[in-house]
């Protein structure tokens, strides 16, 4: 039979070990806090981890891991709240305070006045040095579904861009996923996929069933949007930032369907608090972009 392997001591501590869990504190820090200090720390020792230690085990090229193995999911969300604020009256915030998994972070910009699609851009380019799975959803989003990030996970296993509702086609002229036209007429409910709950908090006041998740869809609804960032950057597919709010959604999933990526619904529990802005001054600014762009 084969030597068992002897323990290390437990008086002789890997110093890897530790200096990991350094580095796991300093990544906390940042995250909770937002400081650029305890970025800047934290990179300059990693640097120096990898020059100490250059036969450490490294994950797959393009997956970053979290502390169970699983890949990292970075929470990207832009919200007009000071950071406190998010945490304590934010939906998303609030669901996070409640429950944080494991593997899952959040690039966080508070107090934004920027568009969502040059917010979303940023993230990408950072994303190049530690790529990660990318959760693009807005501040106004209850995680009703403590398993969320294990649903996202086997989503993205089927389709290369995931979201919780869209439309299995695209007409010309289209003011928004489920709708055909100019006048805001409503497409056939056999085109939709989807389920998303909607009101102030759980249990929502209405739950709007689309129809059967885990679709190949041609549009998603931009409230929750998912990619591997590798995959984003393999296909050269960016948010138009042309798009400050309103089409950045739709106009996403054209450049991604002209890539060759695979976009579906995947069934996750959230309740929504807004119902969007349809027909706003802003929305028909960027609704002409949209057709301009795309000429029909």
């Amino acid at each position: 039979m084969p030597e068992a392997s002897v323990p290390d001591s437990p008086d002789e501590p890997d110093p890897m070990d530790a200096e990991s869990t350094v580095l796991d504190a300093l990544k906390l820090a940042h995250e909770s806090t937002g400081s650029a200090r305890y970025l800047r720390i934290y990179e300059h020792l990693r640097q120096l981890m990898r020059k100490r230690f250059p036969a450490a085990p490294q994950p797959a090229p393009g997956i970053r891991l979290g502390p169970a193995g699983a890949e990292k999911i970075r929470i990207v969300c832009a919200t007009r709240k000071d950071r406190e604020t998010f945490f304590t009256e934010a939906a998303l915030g609030r669901s996070l305070a409640l429950y944080w998994p494991p593997a899952v972070d959040i690039r966080l910009f508070s107090l934004n006045t920027n568009g969502l699609s040059a917010v979303y851009n940023s993230v990408i380019a950072e994303s190049q040095e530690d790529p990660a799975i990318l959760l693009f959803v807005h501040d106004d989003i209850h995680l009703c579904d403590y398993f969320w990030p294990e649903r996202l996970r086997e989503g993205l296993n089927y389709f290369d861009i995931v979201g919780l509702a869209g439309n299995r086609r695209r007409v010309p002229r289209q003011p928004g996923w489920g709708y055909i036209d100019e006048r805001m007429t409503g497409d056939h409910r056999d085109s939709f996929s989807g389920i998303v709950g909607h009101g102030p908090g759980y249990p929502a006041e209405v739950v709007s069933v689309f129809g059967p998740s885990g679709q190949t869809v041609k549009l998603l609804d931009g409230l929750l949007l998912a990619a591997h960032s590798t995959t984003l950057h393999a296909k050269s597919v960016r948010f138009d930032e042309r798009f400050d709010f309103h089409f950045y959604d739709l106009d996403f999933c054209r450049q991604a369907e002209l890539a060759g990526l695979r976009m579906g619904t995947w069934p996750i529990s959230v309740v929504h608090e807004s119902r969007g802005s349809y027909m706003s001054e802003g929305w028909q600014l960027n609704y002409g972009r949209y057709l301009e762009k795309w000429r029909e």
